[in-house]
């Protein structure tokens, strides 16, 4: 067994996180050779695993445990990072967030051949998950260790299917179960192209696109009897259901390490908090449904009941901190509306994709709509086109009665959803989880490798920066007002040739610079602030598209499949970053999830659904960043996503030239050159389930 359970349901004989987590701390104080090195965190660029490394660090700091955090873009990287960790001599504990939950790790292709020593934890939200990581056996199984969050308990089945494969021989022939062998052992590239299987591309994705695993062979003495081959085949299909039926997400990464912070006894706000962002994350971003996200909300907000006063029973809403050192959390009930607290109200409804999907404010008739809303619930213009800080208190209190009252007669019936709040004494506002998630991914995504303009505050209304825009700069360092192009002065020269200059670089450098600032705003509030103006040009920059996407007719129909092409536009590099490319695609199916209708992309579930493509050029490298969204036609739902499969067949059949730049399986990058017939095999694989 090399999958723990969650502690409710450990026992005596199948230790939890709490105890693994103590071999560590034990393998690190046996080590002779203990350095940065021993003890080694691999990171995904997301939100979730970001937090849950910061957990980490706090918990090895306070452990006097040395260790080091490396951000990962993808699989190429993950290959890079693997052949230099099997050269380090003093590691023994190598720890994946939100990575690898698909790769067949325990093969010698990936950490099978590290020493004996090395234990590798994986803490992946990912699903579906390899099922030789979790129940492997041997020196490379038994390395292999998944922080399991109880899903691999209803797995029964798929166990006993995938331990007879692998043990069990061709019933016909032990030469032909060779033959099988070696076919299924060939690189991806190598096989027949045209006599793959759809199961059998699956199971190679599910081996990290490498060459296969050997199956475990077994003494002839040791053999259990040979099963039929209809049992046989029947243990292949339940397998391909299992992998075949999309990527979903179990509890965010952020949510286990808190449960190892809670058998260790040592919570705190500051892990709640991060533990509360990883969640937020899943929800805003789809990755989990609104019944599920309730389910962990509940045990939040019982931990924030007991780690916090009460709130004052005149601010139920966490309006303001208590004092200059208030840094408690509280519940509240969180508006879809984008930054609302930080942004003028309207912009704030104008911004949000919920508001945006029931009143169309992409066109005029929309707009007017939104002005009517407001004017209806006595808010005067000028007071929504201020800061919602500088707003009437009176005002900010009856907000959410007003809405109440008159947003159902413009089918706003879900405004608000529960959440929570931190405070910061007098440094900012109150921060909500979602804003606090939002200032984090914009960072992750825009922080540096991208030429962003930011609005500088009092820019509205009058006031000296009138009509004035900062360049924005990594780590708070604000550029110069970006007034006109025409006439640039030296400072702007050096700006400009500052930006070209970080074109040019690494894709995996802006990545890795865009990880630690956001690494750092965690517990800088000064940064995170900042990050706050970097959100808000990120979101009128997905409005702007959006908005033209729809008005130009650019969202095309083509069997079943709504897809987006973007070739040109002001924003266009910003689009070849995959975090804002995703928001682009899930304001997309937002607004027109009540406008359009569903349809059924596979024949293995009669659910209908939003299957949406968008592709992005990046006209430096000329390649498409493509990335394919299956939503729900009801809100608060998810589905599974199937396009990891869909593009991985129309990447085999088409010959395009590809790259997987992500660890999410939905996103890939297609060749130019390639793109036309790399998407028309899209169209044409799905007609194959």
């Amino acid at each position: 067994m090399v999958f723990i359970p969650p502690p409710h349901l450990a026992s005596a004989s199948r230790p939890s996180y709490a105890e693994t987590y103590n071999n560590i701390l034990a393998a690190h104080r046996r080590s002779p050779l203990s350095a940065a090195s021993s003890v080694i965190i691999l990171v995904a660029p997301d939100v979730d695993a970001l937090c849950a490394a910061k957990m980490f660090a706090e918990l090895f700091k306070q452990d006097d445990v040395m260790h080091r955090i490396t951000p990962l873009s993808g699989i190429a990287d993950l290959e890079r990072m693997r052949d230099e960790l099997i050269t380090y001599s003093e590691l023994h504990t190598l720890i994946l967030l939100n990575i690898g939950s698909i790769l067949d790790l325990p093969s010698s292709e990936w950490f099978g051949d590290f020493p004996t020593k090395v234990h590798v934890h994986v803490i992946d939200s990912g699903r579906p998950q390899n099922l030789s990581s979790l129940f492997g056996e041997g020196d490379g199984g038994e390395r292999i260790i998944v922080w399991d969050d109880g899903g691999a308990e209803h797995l029964d089945e798929e166990r006993k299917a995938w331990e007879t494969l692998n043990d069990e021989p061709d019933p016909d022939s032990d030469e032909s179960s060779d033959e099988d062998l070696a076919v299924e052992d060939l690189p991806e590239d190598s096989a027949d192209e045209g006599s793959q299987s759809p199961s059998r591309k699956r199971r190679s994705l599910s081996d990290g696109g490498r060459s296969g695993s050997k199956r475990r062979r077994m003494d002839d003495d040791q053999r259990p009897p040979r099963v039929s081959k209809e049992q046989r085949d029947q243990y292949y299909a339940l397998l391909d259901k299992y992998y075949m039926s999309g990527t979903w997400y179990g509890q965010s990464a952020a949510g286990i390490v808190y449960i190892l912070a809670t058998a260790l006894e040592r919570v705190d706000n500051d892990l709640l908090w991060l533990a509360i962002l990883g969640l937020t994350n899943q929800y805003i971003r789809c990755r989990t449904s609104r019944s599920e996200y309730e389910k962990y909300h509940t045990i939040y907000y019982d931990e924030v009941s007991r780690l916090n006063p009460p709130p004052p029973a005149n601010d139920a809403h966490g309006l303001a901190s208590l004092s200059a050192d208030d840094m408690s959390l509280r519940t509240t009930d969180e508006l879809r509306f984008e930054l609302f607290r930080h942004w003028t109200l309207y912009d704030a409804m104008f911004h949000s994709s919920y508001v945006a999907g029931k009143l169309g404010i992409w066109k005029e008739q929309g707009r007017k709509r939104l002005t009517g809303l407001l004017a209806k619930m006595g808010f005067s213009i000028p007071q929504t086109q201020q800061l919602y800080a500088h707003m009437d208190m009176d005002l900010k209190r009856q907000l959410r009665d007003k809405l109440d009252a008159i947003a159902p007669e413009y089918g706003m019936v879900e405004l608000t959803y529960p959440s929570f709040v931190r405070c910061y004494g007098y440094h900012m506002q109150p921060l909500s989880a979602a804003d606090a998630v939002d200032a984090l991914n914009a960072l992750l995504d825009a922080a540096t490798g991208v030429r962003i303009e930011v609005e500088a505050d009092g820019a509205r209304n009058g006031g000296e920066w009138f009509g004035g825009a900062r360049v924005w700069r990594a780590a708070g360092r604000w550029g110069v007002p970006a007034a006109s192009v025409r006439g640039r002065s030296q400072e702007e020269e050096l700006v400009a040739a500052e930006v070209e200059k970080e074109k040019e670089e690494e894709r995996e450098s802006w990545l890795v610079r865009n990880f630690w600032n956001a690494f750092d705003a965690l517990e800088d509030v000064a940064r995170l602030r900042e990050a706050i103006g970097l959100a808000k040009s990120v979101h009128q920059a997905i409005i702007r598209t959006g908005s033209s996407i729809i008005d130009k007719n650019d969202l095309r129909m083509i069997k079943g499949h709504r897809v987006v092409q973007l070739k040109q536009g002001p924003d266009l590099a910003l689009f070849t970053h995959p975090g804002v490319l995703f928001r682009l695609g899930l304001w997309l199916t937002e607004v027109l999830r009540d406008r359009v209708t569903g349809v059924n992309i596979s024949r293995r579930t009669k659910k209908k659904s939003l299957p949406l493509i968008l592709a992005s050029l990046d006209e430096q490298d000329r390649t498409y960043l493509v990335i394919g969204l299956n939503e729900s036609l009801d809100f608060g739902d998810v589905r599974k996503n199937e396009f990891g499969l869909t593009f991985l067949d129309a990447k085999e059949d088409s010959g395009a030239r590809t790259r997987h730049s992500s660890f999410d399986t939905n996103i890939l990058e297609v060749n130019e050159a390639d793109f036309e017939k790399f998407i028309a095999e899209v169209y044409r694989a799905r007609d194959k389930y």
